[in-house]
């Protein structure tokens, strides 16, 4: 049972929406216009070098994998759940969501808006505004993070070592980096205008401090579903629950 009270059907209908809704951005982003303004999707890399984008994937299978999780545990017993392949689904949701989804798209919400509010030309050039739709903007980078929380209030979810998840979101960003890298050394453009303002020095610290983020957001996430699920089951028995299913 999650700590809304609500049961995996009830679960089920939440993330069919949320899927849905993701689906639907996912293609509709995918058609928006290419023009000589706005050539990113046809130039190195296309969309798959821009981490909203990555990100925007890899919510829509996470959200998949819970419907299907939601499925699987629907249709069998309390005890079949235990293991087999309910268990495994359950554990594969879990690290998905506490590992990269949460603390990616919290990245993602936090450093496109830090840097909109700063200065949008460098992040998110005004032209942007003509060729794609504002709702599809904030589809990208606003509303992943209200979804996220509604997932971690809906789900008490197991968290990994600390040193293990710390380690798979650290090889996660320098995959990441060393991909955007690439693309400049292939094609000579950078994946973001900021990028192109900054001196060699300003974009090594441009980079490593986007890269230590990750951390802080993974142990953000980590303390709130804590707190969260204390309150929602007021203590006592749920409190130790919660405090076994965080792993230190």
């Amino acid at each position: 049972m999650a700590a809304t009270g609500l049961g995996w059907r009830s679960c089920l209908c939440v993330h069919l929406a949320i899927f849905g809704w993701y689906v639907f951005t996912l293609r509709a982003y995918c058609s928006s216009e290419i023009t000589d303004r706005n050539p990113g999707a046809q130039t190195y890399g296309g969309r798959w070098k821009y981490l909203t984008f990555i990100n925007l994937v890899m919510q829509t299978v996470f959200f998949g994998l819970c419907v299907v999780t939601d499925i699987v545990h629907m249709a069998v017993s309390n005890k079949a759940a235990r293991s087999g392949l309910p268990s495994l689904l359950l554990g594969t949701r879990d690290y998905i969501f506490t590992v990269l989804a949460f603390p990616v798209g919290m990245f993602v919400f936090a450093s496109f808006w830090s840097i909109y509010a700063y200065n949008r030309e460098l992040v998110y050039p005004k032209f942007l505004d003509d060729i794609i739709p504002i709702w599809i903007n904030h589809a990208l980078h606003t509303i992943i993070m209200p979804l996220l929380l509604v997932q971690m209030y809906l789900q008490l979810h197991k968290y990994p070592s600390r040193a293990k998840a710390i380690l798979s979101l650290a090889l996660f960003a320098a995959l990441y980096l060393a991909w955007v890298l690439w693309v400049h050394h292939v094609s000579g453009i950078w994946v973001y205008p900021i990028m192109s303002h900054l001196s060699p020095v300003g974009l090594v610290v441009f980079l490593g401090v986007a890269s230590l983020t990750m951390a802080p957001l993974y142990l953000l996430g980590e303390k709130m579903h804590q707190l969260m699920w204390r309150t929602a089951g007021g203590g006592g028995g749920k409190e130790k629950e919660v405090d076994s299913l965080a792993v230190k």
